[in-house]
């Protein structure tokens, strides 16, 4: 064999080898791929968690998961403004927006404006609806139990910046026309929620003792709230 052939026999045979042990190394290549897999999971679950945290923020949740005793305060929510409707207990309003959640719904507001719960409460509200210790219908809540978790004032749910950026004189100055002012503490300071109620009609409470204070329109006087209450 000359030596040219010689030559060319052992380039094949080299060729023939680096063949051989590229196709034995190939396989190892396989295990790069649990990175990218990794990757694609923790950005499924960062979006259905995204995803689940946007929903959380609606008032469709309140009813669907964890919360199945708020049917009712859904449906009064819903409702339009200015318009007859029902409150939680399915009792006639003459004028939906007596109702708190209506009105602030219809100003863009939604459940969590209002509800802004604690972890602390969510994990217990998560843990009685597991286990079926809840009341049903809700217990009405005023503004001191909504206030309890946070370490604010009853006044602070509704007069603060980013709601009612209201003081109590403000507000006698705005229904200072009216002959038994509500907002006179002339009786000592009333909570907002005496009055003021989300998924009810709203109460006059002056009526309790004075029959012939105004009453605006589609409230209630305390006699007719109580015996709606109690039906």
């Amino acid at each position: 064999m000359s030596e040219e052939e010689t030559k060319v026999e052992a380039a094949t045979e080299a060729t023939a080898s680096d063949d051989s042990t590229t196709k034995e190394a190939a396989p190892k290549k396989k295990g790069k791929k649990w990175p990218i897999v990794v990757g694609v999971v923790v950005v499924v679950l960062i979006a259905a968690g995204a995803g689940f945290w946007v929903w959380h923020e609606q008032p469709s949740f309140c009813s669907a998961i964890c919360h199945t005793p708020m049917d009712p305060y859904l449906t009064t929510y819903e409702q339009e403004a200015g318009q007859p409707g029902v409150d939680k207990w399915g009792n006639e309003v003459a004028n939906s927006s007596s109702m708190m959640a209506v009105v602030h719904k219809d100003q863009g507001e939604d459940c969590l404006s209002c509800h802004v719960p604690t972890l602390s409460e969510q994990m217990s509200e998560g843990m009685n609806w597991v286990t079926g210790n809840y009341v049903y219908p809700l217990e009405e809540r005023d503004t001191e139990m909504l206030t309890e978790a946070r370490g604010i004032e009853d006044d602070a749910f509704c007069l603060n910046e980013s709601c009612h950026n209201l003081t109590r004189e403000d507000l006698q100055k705005a229904t200072a026309d009216m002959e038994f002012n509500p907002h006179v503490a002339q009786h000592g300071e009333i909570a907002c929620s005496e009055c003021h109620k989300a998924h009810r009609a709203s109460v006059m409470y002056c009526t309790q003792c004075h029959s012939e204070a105004e009453v605006p329109e589609g409230w209630l006087t305390v006699a007719e709230a109580n015996k709606l209450s109690a039906a």
